[in-house]
């Protein structure tokens, strides 16, 4: 083999090489930071980071990963081909938190550069700090949330069960009505579904999941928070939390004869 023949198949087998490496998904933000501005305390800040794949292979998203628990993320489950959109959305829950946040996700994925930081910031505003921005006429037209009742009995329940209880949320304001996050001191009440703005006039149902595990009669607390100026909802959850629902409900059958006829 000469070595001019030799040198070309090195040539040829550092450019092959080269396009090997270069074989790769990229993903190209249209922004990297995002800010709220001012968030009324009780909505859930959302914001989708968009991206495209300029690169020339699939993008797939492993993995998205907030910086803290008050901000969840979700992502384009599929892959996204050269030349297609996915997305990213960051969504802050803004109840119990007032003041400047500065929070961050990160993106790994199978692109050229496998971990991306994304960020999100804002100011949550209490609701009377809301209302000194406003004018009386805006103030008048904010949406109001009004619970077709404020208690919800359960009655028996076994340890583990995750019972449902459905309360009807009507907006008797003049704006839409967006709910927020649960909060109880017990931490075992959450949403079965996210629930979707109300219109002005009209109701919806909202299901609340129940996971309380202490025995004996349980009595928690929920506030549910919203954009209704006039303040947040409160309801009551009760139970009677037993080990196993089966052996508690069984009756002890009688010793008398019942004679046949």
């Amino acid at each position: 083999m000469t070595k001019s023949f030799t040198s070309l198949l090195l040539g040829l087998a550092l450019v092959l090489a080269h396009f090997g490496a270069s074989a790769q998904g990229v993903m190209t933000f249209e922004k990297d930071a995002h800010d709220f501005g001012n968030v009324p305390e009780g909505t859930m800040a959302t914001h989708e980071f968009k991206f495209k794949n300029t690169g020339n292979q699939p993008v797939v998203i492993a993995n998205v990963q907030a910086s803290c628990g008050c901000t969840t993320p979700d992502w384009t489950k599929t892959p996204i081909m050269p030349g297609k959109t996915g997305m990213v959305k960051a969504v802050y829950s803004s109840a119990g938190r007032p003041g400047i946040f500065n929070k961050t996700v990160t993106v790994t994925s199978n692109a050229a550069s496998p971990s991306v930081v994304l960020s999100i910031k804002g100011n949550v505003l209490t609701k009377d700090e809301v209302k000194k921005t406003l004018t009386p006429a805006q103030i008048a037209a904010s949406p109001r949330l009004t619970l077709d009742r404020g208690v919800h009995d359960f009655g028996k329940m076994e340890a583990g069960q995750q019972p449902v209880a459905r309360f009807t949320v009507k907006n008797t304001g003049k704006s839409d009505l967006l709910l927020g996050a649960l909060s109880s001191p017990c931490y075992c009440v959450g949403y079965k579904t996210v629930p979707q703005p109300v219109k002005p006039g009209e109701s919806a149902q909202v299901e609340l999941v129940y996971s309380q595990r202490k025995l004996g009669p349980a009595t928690d607390e929920v506030t549910i928070t919203s954009n209704d100026l006039s303040g947040d909802a409160k309801l009551t959850l009760k139970a009677n939390v037993v080990r196993d629902l089966n052996a508690a409900s069984m009756v002890k059958e009688s010793g008398s004869v019942v004679p046949f006829k």
